[in-house]
């Protein structure tokens, strides 16, 4: 049985995940933390990372808080020798070579998700194929109008994944303009933001007189929940840090 941890408990994502968590057979929802916890919650709840870490141990966490305040939660789970799932975004390289050198110190598992879409993540591993033979390619992504970052992490890390793939043939883009989006790893991305949304991503890709266009849907956040609980039954077990979730299906 693994005792978890979930920090931004409260939030959409976060909440979801505690109900989750709760009702597997080898996993036990050990607390949850978030500014909004009342007295009323049915497991042990704090406003704070620090009073939870003080008030007892626990097996895995998996952090969905703020973009702001991901990177000084991860590295106090850490820190603590807690083996961590992240599930927000807004980490730098940076940052996560920080991550990674607090894991190695403390000998604990570290996993950094953007998307915990089983979908998503092959869309983002058939995108990374797909531009060995496509010399032009733009992502458009949607998602709920209250969504803080945009672009959204999967969709940056999506660029990323494209641009290093090996062989890539996408060309470099440059000279923002509003109307063009984020120019980023050879990749232009397009943010939408409209109420009723949840999360989606086209890529599309053109050359050769060809055009292709790889697309993932979530109609609600239930599928996540896949994603998530591989994460976490995956990260006791590990001695490393490992960025991306696709690094999981192998």
């Amino acid at each position: 049985m693994i005792d978890v941890l979930v920090v931004g408990g409260k939030g959409k994502m976060g909440s979801l995940t505690a109900a989750t968590v709760a009702a597997q057979e080898d996993l036990r929802l050990a607390a949850i933390v978030d500014p909004k916890v009342s007295g009323a919650e049915d497991v042990p709840a704090y406003a704070s990372l620090g009073d939870a870490l003080a008030a007892g141990a626990y097996g895995a966490a998996i952090e969905f808080s703020l973009p702001t305040s991901v990177f000084a939660n991860a590295r106090a789970l850490l820190a603590a020798g807690v083996p961590t799932v992240i599930g927000a975004t807004g980490l730098t390289g940076a940052q996560i070579d920080e991550l990674r050198a607090t894991a190695a110190a403390r000998d604990v598992g570290c996993i950094v998700a953007t998307n915990f879409a089983l979908g998503a993540v092959l869309m983002m591993r058939f995108a990374a194929e797909a531009a060995r033979y496509f010399g032009s390619a733009e992502i458009v992504e949607l998602h709920e109008a209250g969504k803080k970052d945009a672009p959204s992490g999967t969709a940056l890390y999506t660029a990323r994944l494209m641009a290093d793939a090996p062989g890539s043939k996408l060309a470099p883009v440059s000279g923002d303009a509003p109307s063009r989006g984020l120019a980023t790893d050879n990749v232009r991305i397009h943010s939408v933001r409209l109420p009723g949304l949840v999360a989606h991503q086209e890529v599309l890709l053109a050359g050769g007189d060809e055009f292709l266009t790889i697309r993932h849907d979530s109609s609600s956040r239930s599928c996540f929940m896949g994603g998530v609980l591989l994460a976490l039954r995956t990260v006791t077990g590990l001695k490393e840090t490992v960025v991306g979730l696709e690094n999981l299906l192998d």
